[in-house]
């Protein structure tokens, strides 16, 4: 319903940040803030986006042109896609320093008479 509304109001609107220059300068404005992420990785991170995703101050510029270029849903989507992949590639890397022994659950408590 309010999809509805809002097309009635605006029926031949175009939205200048989605075509394809807005979205170029979108991605480019993105890479360079996850590059600047991936970059200066072993400083402590002070500053916090949308989604919980923790960066240092170094990149604080390149976050700042990252929310200018893009729309807000994008920047979230973008947050979480590289807060997903950055844990599974933690996981795939690291597989075996992590885990402990596998220890499996023993069939019985006491030993049998």
């Amino acid at each position: 319903m309010a999809l509805e509304a809002y097309a009635s109001r605006n029926p031949d609107a175009v939205h200048a940040d989605v075509l394809s220059k807005a979205r170029q300068a979108c991605y480019k404005a993105r890479d360079a803030f996850y590059a600047c992420l991936d970059k200066e990785s072993n400083k402590r991170p002070t500053e916090i986006a949308s989604v919980g995703l923790l960066y240092p101050s170094e990149c604080k510029n390149s976050r700042a042109e990252f929310d200018k270029h893009c729309r807000a849903s994008w920047v979230k989507h973008f947050d979480r896609q590289y807060c997903r992949n950055r844990r599974v590639q933690r996981l795939l890397d690291d597989k075996d320093s992590r885990r402990g022994p596998l220890m499996l659950p023993q069939p019985y408590t006491f030993k049998s008479s």
